[in-house]
């Protein structure tokens, strides 16, 4: 059977589509200049289906950003430094730890530094 290799790109809507593409490269050093492709570091990727209901990520929100992170602590104190205020940060024996935080567009974005 044929599988798919990997995430391919996500793709976003905004009102501001200039402004969100720099908070990205600025805040998370996802780099988009249009017609460049960000290269991705090998690592595990995850596919969930949540209920409708859950809390994970808010209800009107379709598509929740999961970012795997090498040392979370050091992305938290760059995203403190620009400004982004961190929702939720949380510890998951055997799956390693999470924080989140919100995009100017709204969207929740989840930050993960998995367990060795």
């Amino acid at each position: 059977m044929e599988h798919v290799l990997g995430l391919g790109g996500v793709f976003l809507r905004a009102d501001d589509t200039t402004a969100l593409r720099q908070w990205y490269a600025d805040v998370l050093g996802v780099v988009d200049p249009p017609g460049e492709v960000w290269r991705q570091e090998a690592g595990p990727t995850v596919l969930a289906v949540f209920p409708r209901d859950d809390d994970h990520f808010p209800p009107e929100q379709q598509v929740m950003l999961n970012f795997r992170v090498a040392d979370l602590a050091a992305m938290l104190a760059q995203v403190r430094a620009a400004g982004v205020p961190v929702l939720r940060e949380e510890d998951e024996a055997g799956i390693g730890r999470f924080a989140w935080i919100t995009d100017p567009a709204g969207n929740h974005v989840e930050l993960w530094e998995p367990e060795d």
